[in-house]
């Protein structure tokens, strides 16, 4: 199988090479600039793309079997770019004949209650809350997309560097808390849960989530 990653130089993105490498899939790791790319292995490609340009998601899209949007906004650039890159990354992808997209989400769309959102909760921190918004306006235009096989995957609401343990729960669209309370997930589980999907596809347009 053939994977072709956006965002590969992230934090989460590099996660899912590494976990994609190590079970055996052909990778492309589709990075703004390819130069400062410094991973390699006999079944990883690096290409340059953009994407924000239509023409670039279709080149770097081309000829693969499934295509992981791990694009979230940098410093200096707004968080309505999470919104903003949806359409070229749809249009890149039917150009492409490319049907299987990943995308990786934020935990704010996720549900507390019936009808309640965690980004809606009192307690939601402010400076996250522009990108959860805009996270949550992608899965809009997600939603409406009737041709592509796509999958939006939240994680937990905290997700940070931890241990590859491969014990972890999904869900649907609620967000999912331990025994103690907390909601969490390591980056190397939630791509672990990733590669799984892709794997084993059970959330075909629709969001789920990963956590402990």
């Amino acid at each position: 199988m053939k994977i072709a990653i956006f965002g590969a130089g992230g934090r989460i993105g590099s996660r899912i090479v590494t976990e994609a490498l190590n079970r055996g899939f052909d990778v492309t790791a589709l990075v703004r600039h390819p130069e400062n790319y410094t991973v390699i292995h006999p079944h990883l490609k690096v290409a340059k793309a953009d994407m924000f340009k239509t023409q670039d998601v279709e080149t770097g899209a081309f000829n693969h079997d499934v295509v992981v949007s791990a694009y979230n906004y940098t410093q200096g650039t707004p968080p309505s770019t999470i919104t903003e890159v949806a359409i070229p990354l749809i249009n890149g992808l039917k150009a492409a004949h490319v049907k299987r997209l990943i995308i990786l989400g934020g935990a704010g769309s996720l549900e507390v209650s019936p009808g309640v959102q965690l980004v809606d909760t009192p307690g939601f921190p402010e400076a996250y809350k522009p990108s959860a918004l805009a996270q949550r306006e992608a899965l809009k235009i997600y939603k409406q997309e009737k041709e592509l096989e796509w999958t939006y995957v939240s994680p937990a609401a905290e997700i940070g560097p931890g241990e590859r343990t491969g014990n972890f729960r999904t869900g649907t669209n609620m967000l999912l808390t331990g025994e103690d309370g907390k909601s969490f997930i390591t980056m190397e589980d939630f791509a672990v849960a990733i590669v799984d999907e892709i794997l084993d596809p059970r959330h075909v347009r629709e969001q789920f989530t990963v956590g402990y």
